[in-house]
């Protein structure tokens, strides 16, 4: 028995892979160590997941999360699984090795990420080679959705949006400053409110102003981080995450400018990290 789990810091997807081979999908509410204690994460496995399952779990769990980037943090999942599946054999790796898996199976390539945040690896066709350093929202993450957001909001309120454009923030803010201001330094996940602003404009990408400050985004991450490994001249670039999946056409198009190849593009890596556990990818 297997269950497979992608992590993100809002949402999770797990797929429990049964004896004779049938499969359950279950999603969660998703959590980082980096800001989820290990009693909550207990919680949120407890109730989301381990009280749908109608068994007990005594086999494998391969959980690729957020956040999971040492061992420090790793083992604060590992805890937390532990205690609520204390018969099974945990394995817990970041999402980059995911990304790797999910895109370039068993061959090398530079995998990326690009959702709320992003990320990106260079990877052997068995292992992490080289990562360059992701900062976080604060002070990185290009070209993703908290990133895109932010420049969109930014463009809005310095008055350099096109006016037609401006419908689009303010449906959601009429308050304008004050209820950017509030969810940005008092909500919950601040990355997470920024990167709804992006899925705002994912239907407006004909638009010339749309296009200018995605593509410049992209650009920030391709420049900064695929560029910077070696053979990235020859190695497909993948990717998996919403943000590169529905941009993908402006992302391509940033690709082929700096003569970097497209590999895949995937929006959710757990149909194909199953496929890779099964052996079938």
């Amino acid at each position: 028995m297997l269950i497979i789990a992608d992590v993100g810091a809002t949402k999770a997807d797990w797929v429990v892979v049964k004896d004779g081979g049938e499969q359950q999908a279950i999603s969660t509410t998703g959590f980082s160590p980096n800001y989820v204690a290990g009693d909550k994460i207990s919680e949120i496995i407890r109730h989301e997941l381990v009280e749908k399952l109608p068994f007990e779990i005594n086999g494998q769990v391969f959980y690729y999360g957020t956040g999971c980037w040492d061992t420090g943090r790793r083992q604060v999942v590992i805890d937390a699984i532990q205690r609520e599946l204390p018969k099974a054999t945990i394995n817990v790796s970041h999402d980059l090795l995911a990304a790797a898996r999910a895109t370039c199976g068993h061959q090398p390539g530079i995998a990326c990420i690009l959702g709320t945040g992003s990320n990106s690896v260079l990877y052997d066709g068995e292992h992490e080679a080289d990562n360059v350093t992701n900062l976080g929202f604060l002070l990185g993450d290009e070209g993703s959705g908290a990133q895109i957001g932010k420049m969109f909001l930014q463009a809005y309120f310095y008055r350099e949006m096109p006016v037609e454009l401006h419908p689009i923030i303010e449906q959601v803010c009429p308050n304008g400053r004050k209820d950017i201001l509030d969810k940005v330094y008092s909500g919950g996940i601040p990355a997470a409110y920024l990167a709804s602003f992006t899925q705002l404009f994912a239907d407006h990408q004909d638009h010339h102003f749309v296009r200018k400050i995605v593509k410049q985004s992209f650009n920030e991450f391709l420049t900064r981080h695929v560029a910077k490994y070696k053979n990235h001249e020859t190695l497909p670039v993948s990717f998996v995450g919403s943000v590169a999946y529905h941009f993908q056409g402006i992302l391509k198009e940033a690709l082929h400018e700096l003569d970097l190849h497209a590999g895949v593009f995937v929006q959710k890596p757990i149909g194909n990290l199953v496929k890779y556990h099964l052996g079938t990818l």
